[in-house]
């Protein structure tokens, strides 16, 4: 996480109030929440972080400062007060239908249709002509419960530092390719693996230039508590991408399930002509209802 300093001087109080909105969204805290952990008056706090208020004491924004978890210190000769700054908020250049920013301690994202408002989303006006919306849509939207924006978070973070590799070497057979994403601490959370058939194989030979080489997928697993943050997706793509980069043109598939939802999302087709489902073992009963 990169650092900047802010300072306060004679027209430094917006960058003061930028700095103490982006501790307020590294602690997670609200206005309400910080004024009652510094002790500063929420008014008060709403002012210097707006910019309205005229030369804050220096008693109140260290109180402030610190309550958020950040640094304040004096620097010398300048006399100049620094604020180590985390991060930025990324939506502080939006602004709602009355011109005011959104919480800097929430994730706020627009609203370009009704699946990015949650309101919308779970009464399902999605499925409604835009004509017949009960509401008109908000410019942006963002999530008020903690956990699910903790989560959300982490989602995004994830996302952000996942590495999907494919894996060379070792004792892989040379018609295998295995994938897997990793986190930055090397934690496996998923893997897919394939392998290369061709005619020629049926009589032990393989020839890497044969033009009627095709890919088998053979499964993609993803750990359970990292699905659903595109993982799969992106490791479908990385095959899909060396592969035609090999001369490889078709991949074959057998999916149940979310694995057919991935699969078609990655561009795969349904055959007309596909192999029958079998299963052994004990016969499932059948219920009427």
């Amino acid at each position: 996480m990169t650092e900047a300093t802010e300072r306060m001087d004679g027209a430094g109080e917006t960058d003061l109030g930028r700095a103490l909105r982006a501790l307020r969204r590294r602690a997670d805290l609200s206005q309400r929440e910080l004024a009652e952990r510094s002790g500063v008056p929420q008014p008060t706090l709403a002012r210097i972080e707006s910019g309205r208020a005229v030369d804050p004491r220096f008693r109140t924004v260290e109180r402030l400062v610190r309550a958020a978890g950040g640094e304040l210190t004096v620097a010398v000769p300048s006399s100049a007060i620094a604020i180590v700054e985390p991060t930025t908020v990324p939506h502080d250049d939006m602004r709602d239908d009355a011109g005011r920013r959104y919480p800097a301690h929430l994730d706020v994202w627009p609203v370009h249709e009704p699946r990015d408002w949650p309101g919308a989303w779970w009464a399902e006006w999605y499925r409604l002509p835009p004509e017949r919306y009960p509401l008109p849509l908000p410019p942006a939207a963002y999530e008020l419960n903690r956990r699910y924006r903790d989560n959300r978070r982490w989602a995004a973070e994830v996302r952000r530092t996942a590495e999907v590799r494919r894996v060379h070497g070792g004792d892989l057979p040379v018609t295998c390719w295995r994938y897997v994403a990793e986190l930055p601490d090397g934690k496996l959370v998923g893997e897919l693996r394939a392998h290369e058939r061709s005619p020629f194989l049926e009589h032990g030979e393989w020839l890497p230039d044969d033009p009627e080489r095709e890919m088998v997928l053979d499964g993609v697993l993803v750990d359970a508590r990292y699905r659903r943050l595109g993982l799969g997706r992106r490791l479908v793509t990385a095959l899909l991408t060396d592969m035609r980069e090999a001369g490889v043109e078709d991949v074959a598939a057998l999916a149940e399930g979310a694995g057919i939802d991935l699969l078609l999302a990655c561009g795969f087709e349904i055959e007309a002509r596909r192999p029958a489902a079998l299963r052994s073992g004990r016969p499932r009963r059948q219920s009427y209802k």
